[in-house]
């Protein structure tokens, strides 16, 4: 039951995913974690990411069809608000914007 929307989720997912850790490790050996609240945003970024790929995962994966679509559409939901709150973060880091 392989759709080429659960592929491209969880590909883009896990790239994304990896981006996200290495700015948290970044910002965990730099010491600025301390100054800002980007770590955190990007710590939940990369828990809704993961979500996402192990639903867009599942939904390959999964013998129904109807499971593997509800998968599917749970995948999309996390991977949007994962890339919404990457651009708020973003905009932080390019702006100087640290809460």
């Amino acid at each position: 039951m392989t759709t080429e929307k659960s592929a491209n989720i969880l590909g883009t997912s896990s790239n994304l995913l990896g981006f996200c850790l290495v700015v948290l490790t970044t910002f965990k050996f730099s010491g600025f974690n301390v100054e800002s609240v980007i770590d955190e945003v990007t710590g939940v970024i990369s828990v809704f990411l993961g979500m996402s790929c192990l639903l867009s995962f599942l939904s390959m994966y999964s013998a129904k069809e109807k499971l593997s679509e509800r998968y599917e559409q749970w995948a999309i939901r996390f991977f949007i608000v994962s890339l919404s709150l990457l651009f708020v973060t973003i905009l932080m880091i390019a702006f100087s914007i640290f809460l």
